[in-house]
């Protein structure tokens, strides 16, 4: 197939309509405002349906209703954008509503930077909003990734009932690279996805706990709400993590980083087993489910460290890290913050350090 060139933020949406996504609505924030912009111009030639909401919590709202229809639905935003959202994110989790969403994150905490971070990384994996509801979160490195994980996002999205995060950076938004765009759903199969939906979908049927997409959360009885809560665990617990693993095998030093940061790190591998250097990397593709049994897969007799990457002061990430590691070798950072980009020197220079240990 041939590859266009395409900025990161353009092809998610283009992704998203090819995948039959047919209502959009949204609210400006930098950086992920082409996200929009591109479904404004898009959207009418598919027969599909724009709105730009009054606000971030109004457009999360008719997100929920359009995809309470049973439409393939989206919206998009940037960390404190997504914010605004959540609770109409969790309502999107109680009811069971299929929807995707995308983070192109930025500085924080607060308004913080316009320039990309990692910093939403508990806001994505442990407390998108209120309830304990849990979603599919992938982690894309390269556009590519982010056009394949979008398109895959609303099959996940429809066959669990439960919203998907695309987890992406402005980095990965704001970048153009060559990618191939999967084929366009066709009319009828947008129909047939549609008439699938028909057994809860908001369509007129009468009001009954198994058919309750359109009943407002909070009016369950408890019996009814602790009955969800135990489904959705269960669901939770069936996702199978995406991770890769690249020269982890007899790695002396093994990074763990995702997104950018990820490619960012395995150019950094490459680079350093020509001089030599033992490096691995662990790249969840998932952030949640998050691959603890990837590492353990490293030798621990043979490691001297894990090194956590990210754009992330605090760090966040470092947390599951050290979940999966469990003791069983030091963990080191090398952290950025506040807007500034992971760079191959800092992730090199960690790397040696730990080396001189």
């Amino acid at each position: 197939m041939a590859r266009v060139f395409m900025k990161g933020c353009e092809a998610i949406a283009e992704a998203a309509v090819r995948a039959g996504c047919r209502f959009f609505a949204g609210y400006p924030i930098t950086p992920q405002n082409e996200i929009p912009e591109y479904f404004a111009r898009r959207l009418p030639e598919v027969g599909g349906t724009f709105v730009q909401g009054e606000s971030e919590v109004a457009s999360i709202n008719m997100v929920y209703g359009a995809a309470s229809a049973g439409t393939r639905s989206m919206t998009s935003s940037s960390s404190p954008g997504v914010a605004l959202k959540s609770e109409g994110i969790s309502y999107c989790a109680s009811a069971r509503i299929p929807m995707v969403y995308a983070n192109i994150s930025r500085g924080g905490p607060g308004v913080g930077s316009i320039q990309p971070a990692q910093m939403d990384y508990f806001q994505a994996t442990k407390a998108s909003g209120n309830g304990g509801f849990r979603m599919r979160v992938f982690a894309p490195s390269t556009v590519q990734e982010a056009v394949d994980m979008t398109y895959q996002a609303f099959d996940y999205a429809d066959q669990d009932r439960n919203p998907v995060l695309i987890l992406a950076d402005g980095v990965i938004g704001t970048m153009m690279e060559p990618v191939v765009l999967p084929d366009m759903k066709s009319d009828e199969e947008i129909a047939a996805i549609k008439e699938s939906k028909k057994s809860w979908a908001c369509i007129g049927h009468p009001l009954d706990y198994a058919n309750r997409a359109w009943i407002q959360p909070g009016q369950w009885s408890t019996i009814v709400q602790q009955k969800c809560n135990e489904e959705a665990r269960d669901l939770y617990a069936s996702w199978e993590p995406e991770v890769e693993e690249y020269q982890v095998e007899d790695a002396e030093i093994v990074i763990a980083a995702y997104g950018i940061s990820a490619r960012i790190s395995k150019s950094v591998v490459d680079m350093l087993r020509k001089e030599g250097v033992l490096v691995g990397l662990i790249r969840p593709k998932t952030v949640y489910p998050f691959p603890y049994a990837a590492f353990d897969h490293i030798n621990y007799e043979k490691c001297k460290a894990v090194l956590d990457v990210e754009m992330s002061i605090p760090a966040q990430f470092v947390e599951d890290v050290a979940a999966a590691v469990k003791e069983r070798c030091p963990i080191e950072t090398c952290l950025c913050s506040g807007g500034n980009i992971m760079s191959r020197e800092a992730v090199i220079d960690a790397v040696k350090k730990i080396n001189e240990k």
